[in-house]
């Protein structure tokens, strides 16, 4: 099944990430009091989780502006980076007709990113500079 034929469902995927782009473009998260939803940990809490700030950065990253995706949340921007690249190589490797190697399946890939997003949830609600630039 190489080919051509072999990139529906990566189309599919593409498509799916294409109209959530389109809704966080739509929906203009930046705005404050917009109709994106405030996050529950930082409403609950006061702290702000790993992925704070995600829909921000996404939107900075869909108008151009890498550094406000920076600013909004890092770590994010290296998932984005990471996750088109898992879905470039997963559509080659369908359209190849060669069996998909999966990284994200191996059993290294949970922990470490258990360890990233955990490093990274105390990094920016660390209360000293320079980490007091990291909260949004």
């Amino acid at each position: 099944m190489a080919g051509w034929r072999a990139l529906g469902t990566p189309s599919l995927a593409v498509a799916g990430l294409a109209g959530c782009c389109a809704a966080i473009v739509w929906a203009e998260p930046r705005t404050p009091g917009g109709l994106s939803p405030v996050c529950p940990t930082k409403l609950l809490f006061g702290v702000d989780c790993p992925l704070c700030g995600g829909l921000r950065m996404m939107a900075s990253l869909l108008h151009g502006d890498l550094p406000g995706a920076l600013r909004y949340n890092a770590v994010a921007v290296v998932f984005v980076v990471v996750a088109a690249a898992g879905l470039a190589s997963w559509a080659w490797d369908r359209y190849r007709g060669r069996p998909v190697r999966a990284w994200w399946r191996r059993r290294w890939t949970g922990p470490v990113v258990a360890v990233v997003l955990a490093v990274w949830f105390v990094v920016r609600n660390l209360p000293f500079a320079p980490f007091t630039g990291l909260s949004v």
